[in-house]
């Protein structure tokens, strides 16, 4: 079979494997889509945070088949359509072991769910980013059409940040300083795109709501001036949540403004808990992620792919596809 794989730190290639063999505990999956993440380029540089080993297939973002069934596996049936959790216990499934980048993969049926008829292979396999994001939201406490949802970065996870708190109803803002980006948040949902780097941000934020601020904060950027910036937009009462990931980098924040409107801040890894939720929510809600998806690329070219994905000035998510209904 094909698979991609990473053999050593920048080395990746398109490789011939023997399709793996499953044990009575496990599922053989055929692929259907499987999107590109930063963290792959991480793994692919040698430098992820958990410990591994090369050659490794990546691939966390996915959706697939059910091909095969170990003898003991209850629960699934050959032709399911299936999604799966990427955290492992202390593995990462696409990281310290082998992901879905290739024809065939194998898994374990605790780490899977069942796709939901509503949702097509490529929705599918956008359900991973989109549970931060949904994870994010429950994380801030009853968002509702009542809230000003202001949302920094426009990437994967932040347009599911606007996307999740517009279809819950609140009015959503988009701090994104790329203009593609700010109108792929319009179309999920953002009622106004403001650039965070421009003078008088948080005067416009304010301009905006009436001079209230905003109730509920979601820091998907990464970047640290976006997390300081975060206590100036909020309102009194503000409910922030923090999802984008920066270590080792700094930023002069205004800190009093915890105290003096009385914030709640809190930070979010990941969306443990809460994937069987998010899938309801996709499926009752016809909420369409799609429109993040950039490129497509079949399995083939999947290199191609992942040249592509590299462009972040072209390509916000770049799917894998293999035999996907999109």
């Amino acid at each position: 079979m094909k698979a991609l794989q990473f053999q050593d730190a920048g080395k990746l290639t398109l490789a011939d494997i023997e399709i793996p063999k499953i044990g009575d505990d496990e599922i053989l999956v055929a692929l259907r889509s499987v999107g590109i993440c930063h963290s792959d380029f991480e793994l692919l540089e040698g430098r992820y945070i958990i410990p591994f080993e090369y050659p490794i297939i990546p691939g966390h973002e996915w959706s697939g088949e059910v091909a095969e069934v170990g003898r003991n596996v209850t629960g699934f049936a050959t032709g399911d359509r299936v999604l799966g959790e990427c955290v492992i216990g202390m593995d990462h499934f696409g990281f310290s072991i082998s992901g879905a980048a290739a024809e065939y993969f194998v898994v374990r049926p605790e780490w899977l769910h069942k796709v939901p008829d509503e949702l097509t292979d490529s929705q599918a396999a956008l359900v991973e980013p989109f549970s931060c994001a949904y994870f994010a939201a429950m994380r801030a406490g009853n968002v509702n059409a009542s809230d000003t949802v202001v949302v920094f970065g426009a990437g994967p996870i932040g347009l599911s940040c606007v996307a999740v708190a517009a279809t819950l109803g609140a009015r959503v803002i988009a701090a994104e300083p790329d203009a593609a980006r700010g109108s792929l948040a319009r179309r999920l949902g953002a009622e106004d795109v403001l650039d965070p780097t421009s003078a008088g941000f948080a005067e416009q934020i304010l301009d905006l709501t009436g001079g209230r601020g905003a109730s509920v904060v979601m820091e998907a950027s990464g970047q640290p001036a976006a997390m300081a910036a975060t206590l100036e937009v909020a309102g009194f009462n503000g409910r922030l949540v923090n999802i984008g990931i920066d270590v080792g980098r700094s930023a002069t924040a205004k800190l009093g403004l915890i105290q003096s409107k009385q914030l709640q801040i809190r930070g979010t890894i990941g969306s443990p808990g809460v994937w069987q939720d998010t899938l309801r929510f996709l499926a009752r809600s016809g909420l369409d992620l799609t429109p993040m998806i950039t490129s497509r690329f079949p399995l083939e070219r999947a290199t191609e792919a992942y040249d592509a994905a590299r462009r972040t000035d072209r390509n916000v998510k770049v799917h894998i596809e293999n035999g996907a209904r999109s």
